[in-house]
């Protein structure tokens, strides 16, 4: 039987106060190959840690966090960013896209990191563009787009080394409501080819979108009705 992409373990994450803080208390979260979750709730309530957990770029005070079946909270500091390269794709609310770079030159700064053979990198470039509509756009510098257009490109960078999970963090924050709903259509038929999508957002109506949502409230997560 094949393991869950993501398998959170009675996760907690504390930071040192006084007084001490606990952003996440005993979260359980499993999350299947192909699936497409939501991860909602408001501000402050731990979704930023809970992303962090997940993109593995912090771990947890207590519990485990397999990612594939394999434990990740032991691993090495250099192991840690080598599988976060080859596995994870991130897309972020304010795009962190590079100003000075061009479109193309963004898409394809991640495979340097990912292990993509540089013979592959142009060609997969320009596929990843073309596949968010972007094609015609990749010699334009960033600050030079619409909003949803660099959130486009944002999307292309994540997905461009083949990750089997992406993590998109109040990705339609910036944007308005009809350029939002081009982008989770966007996410969708990525999803649809199989790749695993967590949202993370305090939008009910994004989170209304995947097929599967969970709350989290004062760092403690339910299931959604």
């Amino acid at each position: 039987m094949t393991a869950p992409i993501v398998e959170l373990r009675d996760v907690t994450r504390s930071f040192p106060g006084p007084p001490e803080v606990q952003a996440l208390k005993g979260v359980n979260l499993s999350i299947d190959g192909g699936e497409y979750i939501s991860i909602v709730g408001p501000s402050g309530s731990g979704k930023s840690t809970m992303l962090n957990i997940l993109g593995m770029l912090d771990r947890p005070t207590v519990g485990e966090y397999r990612l594939a079946g394999t434990p990740t909270s032991d691993l090495p500091e250099d192991d840690r960013a080598a599988v976060r390269a080859q596995f994870i794709g991130f897309v972020f609310q304010s795009f962190h896209l590079m100003a000075r770079r061009s479109v193309f030159e963004n898409v394809l700064m991640p495979m340097s990191y990912s292990g993509v053979p540089r013979r592959e990198r142009r060609d997969r470039a320009i596929e990843a563009l073309d596949r968010v509509g972007l094609g015609h756009r990749r010699d334009f510098l960033p600050g030079t787009l619409s909003g949803g257009e660099r959130q486009r490109v944002a999307i292309a960078r994540a997905v461009v080394s083949g990750p089997r999970l992406l993590l998109a963090d109040e990705p339609t924050g910036s944007l308005d409501q009809r350029t939002s709903g081009e982008v989770m259509d966007l996410f969708e038929e990525l999803n649809a080819g199989g790749l695993t999508l967590a949202i993370i957002t305090h939008d009910q109506a994004i989170a209304d979108r995947a097929t599967r949502s969970v709350r989290i409230s004062d760092g403690r997560m339910s299931e959604a009705a």
